[in-house]
């Protein structure tokens, strides 16, 4: 077979190496992921194997399904213990790296997730998806999309039992009567699961990953997911508390760019977030209160909705209310009254389009009143070409007087560029009302925030907390942040007179 070298590169697990191949075979339309462990001679293999066999007939299967959380550290540390002692007894004459190393493979692939907990690691990746025991499993890659990868699991009760302990880490339960699961790990990741035969054939897990490091602008502009004068004017808005909706597909980015509006807070403001599963992740340096809704239990009890959330949250005295995502009529019809009544609010929706995300705010089930629109300061778009894999700001636009929406600027897919479709009118009237700034003043602070961003930028500042330190700075002292990125010599004259096309 002929193949070609896609990429290669080493993740360390628990101090274990680990080498990532991705590479395409002519004439198979999808491209591969091959993990393997690093200098791992055939003898290394045999030693695992035998290993594996001991651990069979000698360590009961009640230890490794033992469900107690408090003592899940005390199990791992009973089972390496005897993964070594067997290792001691039949392979004195390995050194004591060598009997770390492989007692710590050994557990890592037989308790929790098997070979997934590797690649749980890899983060280049985004998605990790069983779809059954007869295929391998799939991972989605950032650069290359889509992948086949090297590891499977041929017993459809494994995929099962995986399933049923995820669930049992979080008092969630999957059995036939209650076939499918949402859950979480303990690192964050998402995790849906549906049994056979609801998924006809077989059982599946889909973990989305959670970003270790949360995305901020400087990640959004390197990337090209969005450009300096749109961030600029998405700052702004934000600044002076337009509510901004945020719509896009699924796997669009939209939590993503949320997380990145969030980089823009002034620290003199209470902010409370709402979500199912913990994934925003805020400056430390802010006033944030997070929340997150509850399932209820097994017997039906316990369950915290988000509009529970959203009500009580009204009652905290919250300047800016995050939503995760809102799905539900009331939910929705709850965070526009508290537009209404003067709450800055940020939420994302599934919706391709403004015309789109429009209708179905206006139209069953939702059907909202336009007037409530009317509250709403921008609508932006978040898109994921399925092709390429590359993620941008589609689209952003305002809200009129009368509730419908106006396109303001628009990504040209050819160009991979952002259009300005027409120059901002209410946004800039909202801001001059309740600001006094005139509209000249406004572009001029459009052109600050750009020159900001490109220090930012060109500084390699990615840590959202430095970046939250560096916003409060220019809330709090604008001219001395101005003269310390302007008294930066590789700035050039044009970055101030910078307009998009």
């Amino acid at each position: 077979m002929e193949t070609k070298k896609l990429d290669s590169y080493q993740i360390v697990v628990n101090k274990i190496p680990l080498r990532i191949q991705i590479y395409s075979v002519k004439g198979h339309p999808v491209p591969y992921y091959h993990l393997s462990l690093l200098n791992l001679t055939k003898e290394t293999k045999l030693i695992i194997e035998k290993l594996r066999e001991e651990i069979i007939t000698e360590i009961s299967f009640d230890l490794l399904n033992k469900s107690d959380k408090e003592g899940e550290k005390e199990i791992q540390e009973k089972f390496k213990s005897k993964i070594m002692s067997l290792l001691e007894k039949n392979f004195p004459e390995l050194d004591k790296n060598t009997h770390h190393f492989l007692s710590s493979y050994v557990v890592i692939t037989s308790l929790g997730l098997s070979e997934l907990e590797f690649i749980l690691k890899d983060p280049n990746l985004e998605e990790i998806v069983i779809n059954n025991a007869k295929e391998p499993v799939w991972v989605y890659h950032r650069k290359f999309g889509w992948l086949k990868s090297n590891i499977s699991f041929d017993d459809e009760n494994k995929i099962r039992h995986f399933a049923t302990m995820i669930g049992r880490n979080v008092d969630k339960g999957i059995t036939m009567l209650n076939p499918l699961l949402d859950a979480h790990l303990k690192t964050g990741d998402r995790v849906n699961a549906t049994l056979s035969p609801i998924t006809s054939r077989g059982n599946t897990i889909t973990i989305r990953k959670f970003a270790e490091t949360p995305w901020t602008i400087v990640d959004f502009l390197e990337n090209k997911t969005i450009d300096y004068w749109t961030a600029s004017l998405l700052w702004l808005a934000l600044q002076y508390e337009l509510s901004i909706l945020i719509a896009g597909g699924t796997g669009s980015g939209k939590t993503s760019f949320l997380n990145v509006l969030c980089n823009f807070f002034p620290p003199n403001q209470r902010i409370i977030s709402i979500e199912d599963t913990r994934e925003l992740r805020l400056p430390d340096n802010l006033h944030w209160v997070p929340m997150q809704s509850r399932q209820a239990n097994p017997e039906g009890k316990g369950e915290i909705t988000m509009l529970d959330c959203m009500v009580n949250t009204l009652r905290m005295r919250p300047d800016r209310i995050i939503v995760g995502e809102v799905r539900r009529a009331k939910e929705i019809e709850v965070m526009f009254e508290a537009m209404h009544t003067g709450h800055s609010v940020y939420t994302t929706v599934h919706a391709s389009n403004v015309e789109e995300t429009f209708a179905r705010l206006t139209n069953p089930p939702i059907n909202l009143p336009q007037n409530l629109l009317t509250s709403l300061g921008l609508i932006v778009v978040q898109h994921r070409n399925r092709r390429t894999g590359k993620r941008r700001t589609f689209q952003v636009a305002e809200t009129n007087k009368d509730g419908t929406p106006s396109l303001i600027l628009q990504h040209d897919a050819q160009q991979d560029q952002m259009d300005k479709v027409m120059e901002p009118k209410t946004m800039v009237e909202k801001i001059s009302l309740y600001s006094g700034l005139e509209k000249e003043a406004v572009f001029d602070d459009i052109q600050e925030k750009i020159l900001v961003l490109k220090w930012l930028v060109k500084n390699g500042i990615k840590d959202v907390n430095e970046i939250g330190l560096i916003m409060s700075d220019f809330y709090t002292g604008k001219k001395e942040l101005l003269e310390k990125v302007t008294g930066d010599n590789s700035f050039e004259e044009d970055v101030l007179n910078e307009e998009i096309r």
